[in-house]
């Protein structure tokens, strides 16, 4: 079963958001496309829209790329990109194509979303780990194997693949693992394994290891393929990329000095996205705390001898 690619993760999570923000984001549609990345004054960038009324000088999302709105026609409907415009506050300039959506002033640019669900896996490593498995060929005059690029955090077990039809993976008992190898002799960023167990020359060794999970690179890749990581933790991924967004709410709505007395008497009063963040947080620390135990289980610590 296909786990869900990251653009549709970034959907989840705006909609769980929509839930605590009690606002809707204003759009409208592209009526031509963009076919350019930048707006140099001499020659602006000038968006033909479906309507400008919502329209004003200020951010506006195509895609994932933020745009800075110059100026506006109301009667001809379209809107002058400034020169600094294309490509805004670190997000790519990117062409589009007829009737994109365009959003006014997000809420939460797609840009930010995918940022936080990346951040939120990068943290993962400290309590799930990516499993991921590889083999090599065992030489009866080589103890010692070297693995270049692989970014081994810990080994969870070694077997070797017996002789004869039954195909047993026997498990080695006696390892010693170097996650920092001796570059001289084994090049840079090498990692080393050596083996003390007697094994028949030429049979395939076979490492189970974790490391850190893959971040995404691209919206078509799938959760479990690209982070490495079980199809179960994706909820926790859009948990912990929901609270780190939560979180940055009443920062952009609070005075400089003390919140204005219309935001303490609002419908969604100053401080009440506090409420919530601490509601998701708790959620997603449950979430991890449970995924962790999982992978403990189905991985536990193997008892193996160190040749030292």
């Amino acid at each position: 079963m296909a786990t869900p690619t990251l653009e549709q993760m970034i959907d989840e999570v705006t909609i769980n958001l929509s839930g605590y923000t009690l606002q809707q984001d204003r759009t409208t549609h592209l009526t031509s496309p963009i076919t350019t990345t930048t707006s140099p004054s001499s020659d602006p960038t000038i968006l033909a829209l479906a309507s400008t009324e919502s329209i004003g000088k200020g951010v506006i999302e195509i895609g994932e790329e933020l745009l800075w709105v110059d100026s506006f026609d109301r009667v001809a409907k379209t809107a002058t990109i400034a020169p600094y415009g294309r490509g805004y506050m670190g997000t790519t300039a990117a062409t589009h194509v007829t009737d994109k959506k365009v959003t006014i002033s997000p809420t939460f640019p797609r840009h930010s979303i995918k940022r936080a669900i990346n951040d939120t896996i990068s943290s993962f490593g400290a309590s799930i780990m990516a499993v991921k498995s590889t083999t090599f060929t065992y030489n009866a005059v080589v103890n010692t194997y070297a693995f270049t690029g692989l970014n081994i955090k810990n080994i969870l077990s070694l077997s070797w693949q017996d002789i004869g039809s039954s195909k047993e993976w026997i498990p080695i008992r006696k390892w010693d693992w170097d996650a920092v190898a001796d570059t001289t002799a084994f090049g840079a960023s090498a990692q080393t394994v050596t083996i003390g167990d007697p094994i028949i020359s030429g049979r395939k060794v076979k490492v189970i290891y974790a490391t850190d999970p893959e971040v995404f690179t691209a919206n078509s890749q799938e959760y479990a393929d690209q982070t490495g990581l079980p199809a179960s933790t994706r909820d926790v991924a859009i948990l912990g990329a929901t609270y780190r967004l939560l979180s940055a709410l009443d920062p952009a709505r609070a005075g400089m000095v003390s919140p204005q007395a219309d935001e303490i008497d609002n419908k969604r009063p100053y401080g009440s996205s506090q409420a919530a963040t601490k509601q998701i947080y708790a959620l997603y620390q449950a979430r991890l705390l449970e995924e962790s135990k999982s992978q403990q289980a189905n991985f536990p610590i193997r008892v193996h001898y160190s040749r030292r």
